[in-house]
């Protein structure tokens, strides 16, 4: 089944342009449906699973889960991120979702590295939306609820967890253009003209 992943910079509103894609070609979506699946099959809430996707776990996270592991009965009562899912149990479950929902059906998907776990299909067009850095913070707080002073930050960290994330998991370069077969400036083109460049293309690939 053919497949488009849309990689995005926080605040490029690659999201936004997935579901118009999705919604022109008459394709399921799967972005924030990824979390809502694997949160019920992890067992936790989709505000957990939301909190710690697409970033990596930091160095004290994962050595007291370590331990945890090692000598449960020794350690003493952790934080509650401790009674969480581990980070690597979030990326299988994540990807076991993505391939099942790929394999259902044509769809659009959101993030999560899918570009690298689907790059070897030739039935797949990956899509990478970015923006220069203020158009970013601008939508960021137009859309994402950001407030002005928080927004420069929250742009910066988001996209270099999202890169951190790509790094550790599938040992790619999120920003390497390579990795996709389009990329689009939205804050040049907008989210309906990045829209319909990916579906004219996706129809000229997929008939």
């Amino acid at each position: 089944m053919p497949v488009i992943t849309i990689s995005r910079q926080y605040g490029s509103g690659g999201s936004e342009v997935a579901r118009r894609v999705a919604a022109e070609l008459g394709w399921k979506v799967y972005d924030n449906e990824l979390v809502e699946q694997v949160a019920a099959r992890l067992g936790v809430t989709t505000a957990e699973v939301s909190a710690r996707e697409e970033r990596v776990s930091s160095l004290a996270e994962r050595m007291a889960s370590a331990m945890a592991l090692g000598v449960p009965e020794l350690m003493p009562a952790m934080p509650d991120f401790m009674s969480q899912p581990s980070e690597e149990q979030m990326v299988e479950v994540t990807q076991r979702v993505i391939t099942e929902a790929v394999r259902a059906g044509p769809a659009v998907v959101v993030g999560r590295g899918a570009q690298c776990l689907l790059a070897a299909r030739t039935d797949a067009l990956h899509v990478y939306c970015y923006a220069p850095f203020e158009a970013l913070v601008r939508y960021a707080i137009e859309h994402l609820e950001a407030t002005p002073a928080d927004a420069p930050r929250l742009v910066r960290d988001t996209n270099q967890h999202r890169s951190d994330y790509v790094k550790r998991h599938f040992k790619r370069d999120w920003r390497d253009f390579t990795n996709y077969d389009i990329c689009l400036n939205t804050g040049r083109l907008g989210l309906d003209g990045a829209a319909a460049l990916v579906v004219a293309a996706a129809r000229r690939q997929f008939g």
